[in-house]
């Protein structure tokens, strides 16, 4: 267990978290992998033994207990992560006003309170031993309001906020922190967040793969926001050029 070079990867069983996996893989990285579909899990430590060494956590992130319950258990192996990769979250499209309360405040918890718990349990030895960082997976979803995806929108406008405000305050220790922006994205999460019939996903989505690969390149490069793919670049500028109100009626639109 001595490997420094540990990444964490939460929400790995499936999606781009177990696509980050195996490209972690391919470039020796250890890995622990977390999500809490333990079966999903195994299959795919089995799949990458050949090439790392790699270790399981299932466990529920939504869970207020979650986050502390997983660094303790890194720490009972002892596992020192260089690398946390927060990719566990979910979104969901509806009406703020009749969707379920119990759903959107666990979106929050996951995606928000989970993330920043962390970030905040593991970046302090990061800083310490002046290397590693974090990855954090957030979507263009951030870059304005989404009338029917109020809730997920917002939590990720958060996830950007803080990841840039770390990336400045890590840097100068020789710590990476790099948010990852999606666009739509070929994974389960269209399926659990209602939005594969939305005229948004009916334009063309990304592979995960290609997703997964941009953010860790981004990451080994020292880069604090990693857009990916150019027709995204093109709609974060077109998000910030246009007047709020066009640019939230749009969104509403590209979602109802």
């Amino acid at each position: 267990m001595a490997d420094p070079r540990w990444m964490v990867i939460t929400g790995a069983s499936s999606g781009i978290g177990a696509e980050m996996a195996r490209i972690a893989a391919e470039r020796g990285r250890p890995l622990v992998l977390v999500a809490r579909r333990e079966e999903r899990l195994r299959a795919l430590a089995a799949e990458l033994a050949p090439k790392v060494a790699t270790e399981i956590v299932a466990l529920d992130l939504e869970r207020p207990e979650g986050a502390l319950r997983l660094v303790e258990e890194l720490g009972a192996r002892g596992i020192v992560p260089e690398t946390l990769v927060n990719n566990a979250g979910f979104g969901l499209r509806g009406r703020f006003a009749t969707m379920s309360y119990e759903d959107q405040v666990a979106m929050v918890e996951l995606n928000v309170t989970t993330l920043t718990r962390l970030c905040r349990l593991v970046l302090p030895g990061m800083i310490e031993r002046r290397r590693g960082g974090i990855v954090n997976v957030a979507s263009m979803a951030a870059y304005q309001a989404i009338p029917f995806m109020a809730v997920y929108a917002a939590t990720k406008a958060y996830v950007v906020s803080l990841s840039e405000a770390l990336h400045e305050e890590a840097r100068r220790h020789g710590v990476v922190v790099t948010v990852v922006c999606p666009g739509p994205t070929a994974t389960e999460f269209t399926l659990r967040a209602n939005v594969e019939k939305s005229k948004m996903f009916s334009t063309g989505s990304m592979s995960a793969a290609e997703v997964a690969r941009l953010g860790l390149d981004g990451y080994e490069k020292g880069r604090a926001v990693v857009v990916t793919g150019g027709r995204n670049h093109l709609i974060g500028i077109a998000s910030k050029l246009l007047p709020r109100l066009a640019s939230r009626r749009v969104a509403g639109w590209m979602q109802g």
